[in-house]
């Protein structure tokens, strides 16, 4: 399975119910400013700049093209990154199967397979920006299983062969496999920047302090980010801010530490920490509520068989002999099938003894760490803010209907009631459309266990306070996808202002430099004419001299003569 794929994946089915929740007082602005974004892109805009990231999961590649206006002049401001649109107003994407890394024996072709997407990004992108638009192609989770050395000759073609056939400005540093972190990481960037979360913080803005790595820098005061959770069908991750700096108590969790944190500097200068962050952020495999439901029926057949072997009893080997299973509904049949081997389960429908069936599989260690024993970097429970999506959504919208804010005592007197709610009547309520248009037997059967564990997760695993009041449940921003490409597209152009900035320097900087130029220019032309003229001078004086002395000299000469003439006359 394709763990990070399958789990950034669902960062396309984000939804904030109440988006004016979630930009604060000032949601004026930001929510017209996303208005604004979905307009068709101007491409008749000589201004507009655009980018195109490629992202090669490994189901699918698919191409993304982003446009932004001029930077505004403000080193501290990031650039106003949008998804272009074309004229019909929808979003300029494309997605073609299978993944890049099936090509892991066939590298060569590696140009070939992309070259649908690449033109279809270059029929978008007006032809005079094509010299001046990164290209970017980012490969996940699929490429990462296979070897370096497949994962280098497939870069390589498309290093090679792209440039000979596209004008983007591509190069070697363009094309790469990114890591999980990372992918966490641009994850991250990108849902606070759509929130609007780096910009500068106002009075009524909730803050915070922060601490960089700059030696005697002074703590920042800003606008609180958001840390985000998703649980999908295999994997779990977590992603949020440290604002102090943390002090470890040993070397082994100082290592540890290291591999899930990540610092980094989004704004465009990096003399100016005014955006410098540092995220925790990692991924539990096998933690996805599918593959969590997965391992808790691998141990309820193991233990069943091997108690059954030891006892000689016949508990879950056939249908008047069920397991109950307190993580079904109550009165469901279900089965599970292992080595041709089939263990009945009748459901309990006990959402407190599932919770204590469950929690096991998160991998406790002493409390001291997040589940599996990854260390986990301490969040300030009292001023933070998250997002959960995917299953965290899921579980709370789908059957129960409270999607939203979260609050944990209604989850769980809602979650207790759907557990012990008799399955015939939760089937005609599927039949009469009381849940949502998403739910289906599947996420009628599996809700009870998956809404435990999504409990479980949150709070013994991640150790969030039952009382904590700061975590949305969401699927679409503003109706509309976030992919982890736009939080990529912005940590790649990140000094892109810089490079404006310095350019308009320059060009308000160029007449006064001309007069000061022309100015320095006259003077020295007239200096110079004056010393020509000084020379022609001083070189006729010269002439005169020599004249006058040969002259001289002639005088005398003639005189001599003359006086040898007289002595020689008889």
């Amino acid at each position: 399975y394709d763990y990070n794929s399958l789990m950034f994946a669902t960062f396309s089915s984000w939804n904030i119910t109440n988006p004016l929740s979630a930009v604060g007082n000032s949601w004026q602005t930001e929510y017209l400013s996303i208005a604004e974004s979905m307009e068709a892109t101007d491409v008749l805009n000589h201004a507009l700049n655009y980018g195109i990231v490629v992202d090669c999961g490994s189901s699918g590649s698919r191409v993304f093209v982003y446009y932004w206006p001029p930077h505004n002049g403000n080193p501290h401001t990031l650039l106003d990154i949008r998804q272009m649109r074309d004229h019909n107003h929808k979003p300029v994407v494309k997605k073609i199967k299978p993944g890049i890394s099936t090509l892991a024996k066939t590298p060569t072709q590696a140009s070939d397979y992309l070259r649908p997407l690449l033109s279809f990004a270059a029929a978008h992108v007006p032809s005079n920006k094509h010299k001046e638009t990164p290209l970017y192609i980012l490969c996940t989770a699929g490429m990462r299983l296979l070897p370096e050395s497949q994962q280098a000759a497939i870069l390589e073609d498309l290093v090679t062969d792209v440039p000979l056939e596209f004008d983007f400005l591509f190069s070697r540093s363009h094309a790469e496999v990114i890591s999980g972190k990372q992918e966490g990481v641009y994850a991250w960037i990108g849902i606070n920047f759509v929130l609007g979360r780096f910009d500068h913080a106002e009075d009524e803005d909730a803050t915070v302090e922060v601490t960089t790595g700059s030696q005697n820098q002074q703590p920042i005061s800003r606008r609180r980010t958001v840390g985000i959770m998703d649980m999908g069908g295999a994997s779990l991750q977590i992603a949020y801010e440290v604002p102090s700096a943390i002090t470890f108590t040993s070397t082994q969790q100082e290592e540890a530490g290291k591999s899930v944190l990540a610092e980094f500097n989004l704004g465009c200068d990096v003399e100016h920490t005014q955006h410098v962050y540092r995220v925790y952020v990692t991924t539990f495999l096998g933690f996805g509520g599918n593959m969590a439901r997965q391992r808790y029926e691998d141990q309820l057949f193991n233990n069943t068989l091997s108690k059954n072997r030891l006892l000689t009893t016949q508990a879950g080997m056939s249908e008047d002999k069920p397991y109950l299973d307190p993580c079904l509904p109550l009165g469901l049949s279900d089965t599970v099938v292992r080595d041709n081997h089939t263990l009945y389960l009748r459901g309990q429908g006990d959402w407190t003894q599932c919770q204590d069936a469950v929690r096991p599989f998160l991998g406790l260690h002493n409390g001291t760490m997040s589940p599996g024993g990854v260390y986990q970097a301490p969040i300030n429970f009292s001023n933070s803010e998250f997002y959960g999506f995917s299953e965290f959504y899921y579980c709370m919208e789908d059957v129960l209907r409270i999607g939203g804010q979260y609050d944990s005592d209604k989850y769980s007197r809602a979650a207790m009631d759907y557990c012990s709610t008799k399955w015939s009547t939760l089937k005609q309520r599927l039949d009469s459309k009381l849940f949502s248009e998403q739910a289906d037997i599947s996420r009628l059967k599996y809700q009870c266990f998956k809404s435990a564990w999504m409990f479980e997760v949150l709070h013994s695993g991640f150790r969030f306070p039952t009382n904590y009041r700061s975590l949305k449940t969401a699927q679409l921003v503003y109706d509309k996808e976030v992919q982890w490409t736009l939080g990529a597209i912005l940590f790649k152009t990140r000094f892109l202002p810089l490079r404006d900035l310095q350019q308009e320097t320059l060009r308000q900087s160029h007449p006064s430099w001309l007069r000061s130029s022309f100015v320095y220019n006259h003077h020295l032309f007239s200096l110079c004419i004056l010393v020509v003229v000084l020379a022609i001078l001083l070189y006729i004086l010269r002439l005169r001299r020599i004249h006058q002395r040969e002259q001289r000299q002639a005088e005398a000469l003639n005189l001599l003569w003359a006086e040898e003439g007289e002595a020689l006359l008889p």
